[in-house]
């Protein structure tokens, strides 16, 4: 396995008066690259907290998958459960690039660290993973040193990208828009990646 790896950070809180929170998030490394997921089990504690476990052990089952594969995997193994939303990015380092996609409402923005600092946001399709899920390409983009992703779920609302300090560590950066702009009504998590300076 490469040792080359995004530096990440993670922030979450689970709905008050709940002991188990829907929201998972997914960080593993395989052979030249890394995927990365958020997902949100459908409602809120223990049923949406196993949707979400199904979905995530799947995807850790297979992170060289591609994106479409990955989805695909995980609608069929919730089909007896309740379903999830999810947001994925796999990171190929070889190339320099990343594949992005979403179903349902976990939202992604790319940071962009040159350029003048741009900001790209994930393209949504419609659907819930495990009842129906559209048909779609992932889209693949260039990434450089210093690029940041950021995909939270719906427990975040607000202007996510204009608050954050793009120089600070990834965790705190996630920290910090936990914080912000958690909407203390539903569960919130927020994953922040930035890809390395140096890739062999």
């Amino acid at each position: 396995m490469s040792s080359v790896r995004l530096e990440f950070g993670v922030a979450a809180e689970t709905l008050a008066g709940r002991r188990l929170s829907g929201d998972r998030h997914v960080v593993c490394g395989f052979d030249g690259g890394m995927l990365l997921g958020v997902l949100d089990g459908l409602g809120h504690g223990q049923e949406a907290h196993e949707a979400a476990h199904i979905a995530g052990s799947m995807l850790e089952a297979h992170p060289s998958e591609d994106l479409a594969s990955l989805f695909a995997r995980c609608h069929e193994s919730l089909r007896a459960a309740r379903g999830v939303v999810m947001s994925l990015a796999s990171f190929r380092f070889a190339d320099g690039t990343f594949a992005w996609a979403g179903v349902g409402n976990v939202e992604g923005r790319l940071l962009r660290a040159n350029g003048g600092g741009g900001c790209e946001s994930l393209l949504l399709k419609a659907g819930l993973v495990g009842l129906r899920i559209p048909i779609f390409e992932a889209q693949r983009l260039p990434v450089a040193p210093g690029d940041t992703l950021v995909l939270f779920t719906d427990g975040i609302e607000g202007p996510v990208s204009d608050t954050v300090r793009r120089g600070l560590p990834p965790q705190e950066i996630a920290n910090h828009i936990l914080q912000r702009h958690q909407k203390g009504t539903d569960d919130a998590l927020v994953l922040v990646a930035r890809y390395p300076e140096e890739v062999p």
